[in-house]
């Protein structure tokens, strides 16, 4: 997905300020979802939450002020329980700016672990 850096993402160098990268990673997966029949907000109403268990972020170059970066997620593993997700943030021009390597667990209402929803499962694997 696409994603402009507005003056609001960057700090006072006009540099994008490091935490706006999960930002955009969080983004960036929840379109994979989408574009896998994954509507999250229906599930949440079934009481299946995905909390965040996990993240290592790598930043290797910074993005500034009004450049146009490219975020693409996708699923590096999947138990029982969790799914792995590897984000790449690219610039425009195609290089490596971020990576992040982000799990999340599937909760009940209550926050206990459960089994991802099985349609869920065979959509992350497509």
């Amino acid at each position: 997905m696409k994603i402009r850096i507005y003056y609001e993402d960057t700090d006072c160098g006009n540099v994008v300020y490091y935490a706006n990268y999960l930002k955009f990673m969080e983004r960036s997966r929840t379109e994979f979802l989408r574009e896998r029949g994954i509507d999250l907000a229906s599930y949440h109403k079934k009481g299946y939450l995905f909390v965040v268990v996990d993240a290592h972020i790598k930043y290797r170059a910074p993005a500034y002020y009004n450049d146009l970066l490219d975020a693409v997620s996708f699923v590096t593993e999947l138990t029982s329980v969790s799914v792995s997700f590897t984000t790449n943030i690219t610039s425009e021009k195609g290089r490596l700016l971020v990576k992040g390597d982000i799990r999340l667990a599937c909760v009940n209402s209550n926050g206990r672990a459960c089994r991802i929803p099985h349609e869920i499962s065979e959509a992350l694997v497509k």
